[in-house]
Protein backbone atom coordinates (compact mmCIF):
# COMPACT_ATOMS: atom_id res chain seq x y z
CA UNK A 1 0.00 0.00 0.00
CA UNK A 2 1.17 3.75 -1.38
CA UNK A 3 2.30 5.86 1.85
CA UNK A 4 -0.74 8.10 1.02
CA UNK A 5 -2.71 5.97 0.81
CA UNK A 6 -2.07 4.64 4.35
CA UNK A 7 -2.08 7.98 5.78
CA UNK A 8 -5.44 8.40 4.51
CA UNK A 9 -6.86 5.07 6.18
CA UNK A 10 -5.03 6.45 9.45
CA UNK A 11 -7.55 9.83 9.16
CA UNK A 12 -10.68 7.56 8.14
CA UNK A 13 -10.65 5.78 11.22
CA UNK A 14 -9.28 8.37 13.01
CA UNK A 15 -12.56 10.73 12.16
CA UNK A 16 -14.75 7.56 12.94
CA UNK A 17 -13.40 6.76 16.26
CA UNK A 18 -14.16 10.32 16.98
CA UNK A 19 -17.56 10.68 15.60
CA UNK A 20 -18.23 7.73 18.27
CA UNK A 21 -16.61 9.16 21.18
CA UNK A 22 -19.09 12.34 20.29
CA UNK A 23 -22.27 10.34 19.98
CA UNK A 24 -21.64 8.64 22.95
CA UNK A 25 -21.16 11.60 24.89
CA UNK A 26 -24.11 12.79 23.16
CA UNK A 27 -26.21 10.24 24.43
CA UNK A 28 -24.81 10.56 27.62
CA UNK A 29 -25.94 14.33 27.45
CA UNK A 30 -29.54 13.45 26.64
CA UNK A 31 -30.46 10.11 28.47
CA UNK A 32 -33.16 10.50 31.07
CA UNK A 33 -33.84 8.11 33.90
CA UNK A 34 -36.22 8.22 36.35
CA UNK A 35 -35.19 9.81 39.87
CA UNK A 36 -35.28 7.55 42.59
CA UNK A 37 -37.00 9.87 44.78
CA UNK A 38 -39.04 12.26 42.02
CA UNK A 39 -40.21 15.62 43.24
CA UNK A 40 -43.74 16.58 43.81
CA UNK A 41 -45.36 19.54 44.14
CA UNK A 42 -48.84 19.81 45.62
CA UNK A 43 -51.24 23.09 45.91
CA UNK A 44 -54.01 23.39 48.08
CA UNK A 45 -56.26 26.61 48.17
CA UNK A 46 -57.16 27.64 51.50
CA UNK A 47 -59.40 29.89 52.94
CA UNK A 48 -58.42 33.25 50.89
CA UNK A 49 -55.16 32.20 50.13
CA UNK A 50 -53.18 28.65 49.64
CA UNK A 51 -50.55 26.58 50.69
CA UNK A 52 -48.22 24.76 48.78
CA UNK A 53 -45.78 22.35 49.41
CA UNK A 54 -42.59 20.95 47.14
CA UNK A 55 -41.34 17.34 48.60
CA UNK A 56 -39.06 14.73 47.41
CA UNK A 57 -40.49 11.37 47.68
CA UNK A 58 -38.51 8.08 48.74
CA UNK A 59 -39.77 4.64 48.40
CA UNK A 60 -39.69 1.80 50.72
CA UNK A 61 -38.42 -1.14 48.70
CA UNK A 62 -38.49 -3.30 50.57
CA UNK A 63 -37.49 -1.58 53.62
CA UNK A 64 -39.04 -0.81 56.71
CA UNK A 65 -39.77 2.96 57.01
CA UNK A 66 -39.33 4.25 60.30
CA UNK A 67 -36.53 2.95 62.27
CA UNK A 68 -34.76 1.87 59.19
CA UNK A 69 -34.56 3.84 56.85
CA UNK A 70 -35.95 7.15 58.85
CA UNK A 71 -33.75 6.88 62.60
CA UNK A 72 -36.33 7.30 65.28
CA UNK A 73 -35.44 10.43 67.92
CA UNK A 74 -33.52 12.00 65.17
CA UNK A 75 -34.35 15.18 62.96
CA UNK A 76 -35.78 13.93 59.15
CA UNK A 77 -35.20 16.24 56.23
CA UNK A 78 -39.37 14.63 56.09
CA UNK A 79 -38.42 13.35 52.40
CA UNK A 80 -35.41 13.00 50.39
CA UNK A 81 -32.95 15.35 48.53
CA UNK A 82 -33.43 19.05 49.25
CA UNK A 83 -35.60 20.08 52.43
CA UNK A 84 -39.22 19.66 52.06
CA UNK A 85 -40.69 23.37 51.69
CA UNK A 86 -43.73 24.60 52.56
CA UNK A 87 -45.37 28.27 51.40
CA UNK A 88 -48.39 29.81 53.24
CA UNK A 89 -49.52 32.96 51.10
CA UNK A 90 -51.26 34.19 54.23
CA UNK A 91 -50.71 33.47 57.93
CA UNK A 92 -52.12 30.45 59.66
CA UNK A 93 -51.90 28.89 62.89
CA UNK A 94 -50.79 24.98 63.04
CA UNK A 95 -51.80 23.22 66.11
CA UNK A 96 -52.95 26.58 67.63
CA UNK A 97 -49.53 28.22 67.18
CA UNK A 98 -49.74 31.18 64.69
CA UNK A 99 -47.71 30.99 61.64
CA UNK A 100 -46.86 34.07 59.24
CA UNK A 101 -47.27 33.78 55.64
CA UNK A 102 -43.71 32.83 54.31
CA UNK A 103 -41.69 29.65 53.15
CA UNK A 104 -40.38 27.41 55.08
CA UNK A 105 -38.40 24.25 55.52
CA UNK A 106 -40.56 21.13 57.26
CA UNK A 107 -38.60 18.80 59.82
CA UNK A 108 -39.92 16.18 61.89
CA UNK A 109 -38.46 14.13 64.45
CA UNK A 110 -39.94 10.68 64.79
CA UNK A 111 -40.52 9.06 67.46
CA UNK A 112 -41.55 5.13 68.46
CA UNK A 113 -43.73 5.12 70.92
CA UNK A 114 -44.24 8.74 71.57
CA UNK A 115 -45.52 12.00 69.15
CA UNK A 116 -43.78 13.31 66.93
CA UNK A 117 -42.18 16.77 66.54
CA UNK A 118 -43.00 18.74 64.08
CA UNK A 119 -40.98 21.81 63.17
CA UNK A 120 -41.00 25.03 60.72
CA UNK A 121 -37.53 25.69 59.73
CA UNK A 122 -36.16 29.28 58.28
CA UNK A 123 -33.18 28.21 56.92
CA UNK A 124 -34.09 26.39 53.14
CA UNK A 125 -30.48 26.03 52.38
CA UNK A 126 -30.35 23.22 55.07
CA UNK A 127 -31.05 20.27 53.42
CA UNK A 128 -30.02 16.94 54.86
CA UNK A 129 -27.01 18.39 56.73
CA UNK A 130 -29.06 18.26 59.83
CA UNK A 131 -25.56 17.78 61.93
CA UNK A 132 -25.89 21.69 61.42
CA UNK A 133 -29.26 22.30 62.74
CA UNK A 134 -29.64 25.20 64.57
CA UNK A 135 -32.40 25.30 67.18
CA UNK A 136 -32.81 29.18 66.84
CA UNK A 137 -33.61 29.02 63.04
CA UNK A 138 -36.69 26.77 64.25
CA UNK A 139 -39.97 29.55 63.44
CA UNK A 140 -42.59 26.63 65.05
CA UNK A 141 -41.60 23.38 66.84
CA UNK A 142 -45.08 21.46 68.22
CA UNK A 143 -45.69 17.68 68.81
CA UNK A 144 -48.44 15.80 66.18
CA UNK A 145 -49.22 12.44 67.65
CA UNK A 146 -49.22 9.37 64.83
CA UNK A 147 -51.96 7.20 64.10
CA UNK A 148 -51.91 4.02 61.80
CA UNK A 149 -53.01 3.79 58.29
CA UNK A 150 -55.20 1.01 56.85
CA UNK A 151 -53.16 0.39 53.90
CA UNK A 152 -49.49 -0.15 53.40
CA UNK A 153 -47.70 2.50 51.11
CA UNK A 154 -45.04 2.41 49.26
CA UNK A 155 -44.10 5.99 48.72
CA UNK A 156 -43.74 8.73 51.00
CA UNK A 157 -46.74 10.98 50.52
CA UNK A 158 -47.87 14.51 51.72
CA UNK A 159 -51.33 15.58 50.94
CA UNK A 160 -54.36 17.40 52.59
CA UNK A 161 -57.50 15.74 54.31
CA UNK A 162 -60.40 17.75 55.52
CA UNK A 163 -60.62 20.56 53.75
CA UNK A 164 -63.33 23.05 55.11
CA UNK A 165 -62.79 27.05 54.66
CA UNK A 166 -61.40 27.70 58.15
CA UNK A 167 -59.49 24.12 58.57
CA UNK A 168 -57.36 21.48 56.70
CA UNK A 169 -54.90 18.47 57.72
CA UNK A 170 -51.50 18.07 56.29
CA UNK A 171 -50.83 14.59 56.38
CA UNK A 172 -47.53 12.75 56.67
CA UNK A 173 -47.91 9.23 55.06
CA UNK A 174 -45.15 6.36 54.71
CA UNK A 175 -45.96 2.62 55.09
CA UNK A 176 -48.60 2.50 57.79
CA UNK A 177 -48.01 5.49 59.73
CA UNK A 178 -49.96 8.57 59.59
CA UNK A 179 -48.99 11.94 60.81
CA UNK A 180 -51.86 14.48 60.95
CA UNK A 181 -51.18 18.27 61.66
CA UNK A 182 -53.93 20.80 61.77
CA UNK A 183 -54.01 23.68 59.87
CA UNK A 184 -56.22 26.35 60.37
CA UNK A 185 -57.13 29.87 59.26
CA UNK A 186 -59.04 32.98 60.26
CA UNK A 187 -59.81 34.98 57.61
CA UNK A 188 -63.16 36.13 58.91
CA UNK A 189 -61.90 39.48 60.29
CA UNK A 190 -60.51 40.28 56.49
CA UNK A 191 -63.83 39.18 54.81
CA UNK A 192 -66.05 41.25 56.87
CA UNK A 193 -63.99 44.87 56.26
CA UNK A 194 -63.68 43.99 52.66
CA UNK A 195 -67.53 43.46 52.69
CA UNK A 196 -68.22 46.44 54.65
CA UNK A 197 -65.76 48.69 52.29
CA UNK A 198 -67.42 46.97 48.38
CA UNK A 199 -71.06 47.06 49.95
CA UNK A 200 -69.80 51.14 50.53
CA UNK A 201 -69.62 50.88 46.71
CA UNK A 202 -72.10 51.87 43.63
CA UNK A 203 -71.52 48.12 41.96
CA UNK A 204 -72.31 46.43 44.98
CA UNK A 205 -71.92 42.16 45.25
CA UNK A 206 -74.95 41.63 46.74
CA UNK A 207 -75.44 37.80 45.79
CA UNK A 208 -71.54 37.28 47.20
CA UNK A 209 -72.25 39.24 50.62
CA UNK A 210 -75.58 37.45 51.11
CA UNK A 211 -73.78 34.43 50.57
CA UNK A 212 -71.18 34.85 52.99
CA UNK A 213 -73.68 35.52 55.79
CA UNK A 214 -75.75 32.84 54.95
CA UNK A 215 -73.11 30.40 54.97
CA UNK A 216 -71.44 31.45 58.51
CA UNK A 217 -73.99 32.22 60.62
CA UNK A 218 -74.06 36.22 60.60
CA UNK A 219 -77.01 38.65 60.43
CA UNK A 220 -80.06 36.75 58.65
CA UNK A 221 -82.44 39.61 57.94
CA UNK A 222 -78.99 41.47 56.37
CA UNK A 223 -78.79 38.56 53.85
CA UNK A 224 -82.25 38.67 53.42
CA UNK A 225 -81.94 42.41 52.39
CA UNK A 226 -79.34 41.46 50.14
CA UNK A 227 -80.38 38.61 48.65
CA UNK A 228 -83.53 40.59 47.45
CA UNK A 229 -81.50 43.43 45.53
CA UNK A 230 -79.29 40.63 43.87
CA UNK A 231 -82.94 39.05 42.60
CA UNK A 232 -83.74 42.46 41.50
CA UNK A 233 -80.14 42.90 39.39
CA UNK A 234 -81.00 39.27 38.07
CA UNK A 235 -84.06 38.13 38.43
CA UNK A 236 -83.97 35.00 36.23
CA UNK A 237 -80.79 33.79 38.53
CA UNK A 238 -82.08 30.30 39.91
CA UNK A 239 -79.01 29.54 42.20
CA UNK A 240 -79.84 33.66 43.34
CA UNK A 241 -83.54 32.38 44.35
CA UNK A 242 -82.46 28.96 45.76
CA UNK A 243 -80.32 31.14 48.30
CA UNK A 244 -82.84 33.22 49.52
CA UNK A 245 -85.15 30.13 50.23
CA UNK A 246 -82.04 28.99 52.36
CA UNK A 247 -81.82 32.07 53.82
CA UNK A 248 -85.94 31.94 54.70
CA UNK A 249 -86.15 28.36 55.74
CA UNK A 250 -82.54 29.19 58.44
CA UNK A 251 -84.88 31.97 59.80
CA UNK A 252 -87.86 29.32 59.79
CA UNK A 253 -90.21 31.16 57.40
CA UNK A 254 -90.90 27.96 56.14
CA UNK A 255 -93.88 29.33 53.64
CA UNK A 256 -91.85 31.98 52.03
CA UNK A 257 -88.96 28.91 51.48
CA UNK A 258 -91.61 26.92 50.20
CA UNK A 259 -92.51 29.08 47.62
CA UNK A 260 -89.08 30.10 46.35
CA UNK A 261 -88.02 26.83 46.32
CA UNK A 262 -91.02 26.38 43.39
CA UNK A 263 -89.47 29.42 42.02
CA UNK A 264 -86.04 28.07 41.70
CA UNK A 265 -87.66 24.98 40.57
CA UNK A 266 -89.07 26.63 37.59
CA UNK A 267 -86.58 29.01 36.49
CA UNK A 268 -83.96 26.40 36.94
CA UNK A 269 -86.16 24.14 34.28
CA UNK A 270 -85.87 26.71 32.08
CA UNK A 271 -82.39 26.86 32.23
CA UNK A 272 -82.15 23.20 31.77
CA UNK A 273 -80.63 23.08 35.23
CA UNK A 274 -81.41 19.45 36.83
CA UNK A 275 -79.25 19.94 39.68
CA UNK A 276 -81.00 23.05 41.12
CA UNK A 277 -84.35 21.61 40.60
CA UNK A 278 -83.30 18.52 42.94
CA UNK A 279 -81.57 21.06 45.33
CA UNK A 280 -84.96 23.08 45.19
CA UNK A 281 -86.89 20.14 45.53
CA UNK A 282 -84.77 18.61 48.57
CA UNK A 283 -85.57 22.17 50.40
CA UNK A 284 -89.27 21.69 50.27
CA UNK A 285 -89.15 18.62 51.46
CA UNK A 286 -86.91 19.34 54.25
CA UNK A 287 -89.60 21.95 55.00
CA UNK A 288 -92.18 19.92 54.73
CA UNK A 289 -90.87 17.69 57.88
CA UNK A 290 -90.28 21.26 59.77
Amino acid sequence: MKPFMKINSIKVCAIALLLSILSINSMAQTLKTPAPSPLQTIKQNFGISDITVEYSRPSLKSRVAFGEVVTFGKIWRTGANAATKITFSDSVSIEGVPVKAGTYAVYTIPNAKESWDFILYNDLTLGGNVASYKPENEVLHVKVKPTTYGERVETFTINFADVTPTSTTLELIWEKTRVPVKITTNFDDKIMKNIETVMATDSRPYFQAANYYYENNKDLNQALIWVNKAIEQNPKAFFIVMLKARIELKLNDKTSAIADAQKTIALAKDANNDDYVKMAQALIDSANKK
